[in-house]
């Protein structure tokens, strides 16, 4: 489990430089001309679904909780900043004190959103806001498309445990990230040992065509990794002949033996020949495992065959075509001065081409039948409806600079579950289509 998420201390280094330079410029201007205390509201949201995608999954959020706790300025850091003469002597002073101290509220982990949805609120002044920009975006994008991949594929499994196998596929730091993510999409377990640590995952693994190819015959191999981790191994069967492999497997550990991986060929053909001969030796309780560049698509046509398990790897770690979530971090209101008890006021971007935002501070709701599923999400500003009849979904992560939204990591898998489960059976198909739900607005006049 990880200690962050269990609210122990920390133990990664500082994130203040995982920020944009004009954060920084911006902060000095503002600091200069009196704006930078303006109390303001930043939203995160994306504006579209990636194309085809039925919903989207929240995931980083306790990740974003790290990086707010760990933004602060070290000597060295103000050292590069001075040295490469980012900002003024002034400025630098007040980053060395900089400690966040607003609030932040957003949908739990886990939880699953749509276009418009506020899956971010941060609540400050404007120059304690503006610098957790890129850290929070650079999080919650990644994160969430990997748990949105995981999310559509353990939906196409059906229920047959994934393996989450993409470490060697994407930057090292990305790759325990992705393991999160997945885990909370719906995989059972991953293959990166950094995240088994850092995060509790269970992590799982036996050989790969390299060990079978050092020794001299297949047997061999075979009989070395029955011989130090027993029967119940997984063997891996494709590296020569399938059919022979499969016959020296069992031969080797006898029909207890655990499981045969498949990594190459026609799995749904080859799947059932090995079911079939696995049979006729006697093996009946030998689970098969498959992998090679599988992606939701792969695995649902796999759907009628003998496979028990499946091993992911570029796909997840890709986002399956969709590496980002395209989620903005946009300023959406704020107050005409520094006065104590000014009314915050509604802005909002107006450019054409499709980046205009909706101003104002704004809760979010989902609506739900008469069955109990969803269906509209409704995003509103100004006071809640009270004939709204809908479940609230933003919950407060950080209050007043303390983080109060920890959680052990299997909450946000089980309530990513419970929330899939809470909408229509559509989300679940793999067919291109709108989301699921539609989002509505309640806007107020006065934001």
């Amino acid at each position: 489990m990880n200690t962050a998420d269990l609210g122990l201390p920390v133990d990664v280094p500082s994130t203040a430089l995982f920020t944009d330079h004009y954060e920084l410029t911006m902060l000095q201007a503002a600091r200069a001309n009196g704006t930078a205390e303006r109390p303001c509201v930043f939203e995160v949201f994306t504006r579209r679904l990636p194309e085809g995608r039925r919903y989207g999954v929240v995931a980083g959020t306790g990740r974003v909780l790290d990086a707010v706790a760990n933004f602060r300025f070290d000597a060295d850091q103000l050292e590069y900043l001075r040295a490469h003469e980012v900002v003024d002597e002034d400025t630098l002073a007040w980053l060395a004190d900089y400690r966040f101290s607003g609030d932040i509220w957003g949908y739990p982990e886990g939880e699953v959103y749509f276009p418009g949805s506020p899956v971010l609120r941060v609540e400050g002044t404007f120059a304690e806001c503006v610098l957790l920009e890129t850290v929070i975006l650079s999080i919650l994008n990644h994160d969430s498309a990997i748990a949105a991949a995981a999310s559509r594929m353990s939906s196409a499994a059906g229920g047959r445990p994934l393996i989450e196998m993409g470490a060697r596929r994407t930057h090292e730091l990305a790759a325990v990230a992705a393991s999160r993510a997945a885990w909370i999409g719906g995989f059972s377990t991953t293959s990166d040992l950094a995240a088994g640590y850092r995060y509790g995952i269970p992590t799982t693994g036996t050989s790969a065509h390299a060990f079978t190819l050092v020794h001299d015959d297949e047997r061999a191999a075979f009989e070395a990794q029955v011989a130090s981790m027993g029967p119940d191994t997984t063997l891996l069967v494709d590296t020569y002949d399938v059919e022979n492999a499969v016959r020296t497997a069992v031969e080797v550990a006898g029909p207890e033996l655990g499981a045969v991986r498949i990594d190459s060929g026609d799995l749904l053909l080859v799947a059932h020949r090995v079911r079939d001969q696995l049979d006729a030796l006697g093996a009946r309780n030998t689970r098969i495992v498959v992998t090679s560049d599988l992606d939701e698509y792969a695995i649902a046509s796999l759907a009628a065959a003998p496979v028990d398990a499946y091993g992911v790897g570029t796909q997840l770690v890709v986002g399956s075509g969709h590496p980002t979530c395209s989620m903005v971090y946009k300023l959406v209101a704020r107050a005409r001065s520094t006065e104590p008890g000014a009314p915050l006021e509604p802005v909002a971007k107006r450019s054409v081409g499709g980046k205009a935002s909706v101003a104002g501070r704004k809760w979010a709701a989902r609506r739900r039948d008469a069955a109990g599923t969803a269906e509209a999400e409704v995003v509103g500003t100004g006071e809640v409806p009270d004939a709204l009849g809908a479940d609230l979904l933003l919950v407060p992560l950080v209050t007043k600079g303390e983080v109060v939204g920890r959680e052990p990591m299997s909450a946000a898998r089980d309530r990513h579950k419970a929330a899939l489960e809470g909408l229509p059976l559509s989300a679940t198909q793999l067919s291109r289509g709108e989301p699921v739900i539609p989002t509505e607005y309640h806007l107020d006049a006065k934001g």
